[in-house]
């Protein structure tokens, strides 16, 4: 390393289980960043500031207001010129360490640009909002064999979990076997959303930190002090939590290797509806619309239901709901951002 180099990352050195040979390993490695919300813009931070060598950040959507409670990349005038989330996290990323890399990338991770996106890089970061995109992640992170980090974050709670194929669980392992309630189909069930039950920064903060230090640990050539379990922590009441996950057997993606989110036919169909509309089409999905109506009212204001639809204003789009899980936005052309008014209003 540089002098400077070895200046700045002189505190981690130090660390003997990192140590020099860590620290280069560190400073010449890569990772890609899915998604640069409240827990992506900790982890990224982290991650440049430890010295990353390279850094791609992928985000589809744009800074606003609500924001910058939690997600500690952006600022005001980002939120004031409603800019990119990708563009505002290259541009505070490269002010703090300009001997990385940093690459914002303003992209909706689909089916057929994830090989694109997440080509070329060694590990693949979690910091979305939804499972659509986890479990497109996941599949593309195991029929590749590439390591990913799970993580999440609502109200007081957050999870985390390292997925290194061909030697642990996998997300579909979690969230598709029988044990999860879920019955092994694609069919993800109904989750809370920061959106509609809030999230504290404290949160993102500790998940944030616990996935970048899985992160250092890979990416600095010491996966032997990878804890190899799914550690949970709710913030308000203080607890955390670790647990073993066992790989399973049957599972539909690093079991039988059947990629059916990288393949598209897990994906909520997104079709045009009319001139200015966008619908998706939610698959196997079934809504408690008085449920969904009594979340969105504390955060969106008026719900209209009469137990056949529902129907709210969100910016920029007028939403209407089914109880199949299909809905229609009407006010944008951009299946963007239906599926991110989709993802944060109704969840995955």
């Amino acid at each position: 390393m540089e002098p400077e180099q070895y200046e700045r990352y002189s505190r981690q050195i130090l660390f003997a289980p990192l140590g020099e040979e860590g620290q280069k390993r560190l400073v010449e490695s890569r990772a890609v960043v899915v998604g640069c919300g409240a827990v992506g813009t900790v982890l990224a931070g982290l991650l440049v500031r430890a010295g990353v060598g390279r850094l791609r950040v992928v985000d589809r959507d744009f800074v606003e207001l609500s924001n910058l409670q939690r997600q500690t990349l952006y600022e005001e005038a980002d939120a004031r010129e409603a800019l990119p989330k990708a563009v505002a996290a290259e541009r505070r990323l490269k002010a703090m360490n300009s001997g990385v890399a940093v690459e914002g990338v303003v992209a909706d991770l689909t089916p057929e640009n994830a090989a694109e996106l997440l080509g070329g890089f060694p590990l693949i970061l979690d910091g979305t909002d939804n499972f659509e995109t986890r479990m497109l992640v996941n599949d593309y992170a195991v029929s590749a064999e590439v390591p990913w980090i799970y993580a999440a974050a609502v109200g007081s709670y957050g999870v985390t979990f390292t997925v290194r194929p061909g030697q642990t669980a996998c997300l579909a392992c979690l969230v598709e076997s029988p044990a999860s309630g879920n019955g092994g189909g694609p069919a993800m069930p109904a989750e809370e959303t920061c959106d509609t039950a809030g999230v504290l920064n404290t949160a993102a903060g500790v998940v944030g930190a616990l996935e970048a230090a899985e992160a250092v640990k890979i990416l600095s050539g010491h996966a032997e002090a990878l804890s190899g379990r799914l550690i949970s922590c709710d913030v308000w009441k203080g607890q955390f939590q670790s647990i073993l996950v066992a790989r399973e057997p049957g599972c539909r993606a690093c079991g039988r290797r059947e990629f059916r989110w990288l393949e598209g036919e897990a994906q909520p169909q997104v079709t045009m509806c009319g001139r200015d509309s966008v619908q998706i089409h939610e698959r196997g999905r079934k809504l408690d619309l008085e449920e969904l109506a009594r979340k969105i009212s504390a955060v969106a204001g008026a719900v209209r239901t009469n137990g056949f639809l529902l129907r709210f204003a969100v910016s920029p789009c007028e939403v209407t709901v089914f109880p199949d899980g299909r809905a229609v936005f009407k006010g944008t052309k951009d299946p963007a951002v239906a599926r991110s008014l989709y993802a944060r209003y109704i969840g995955a």
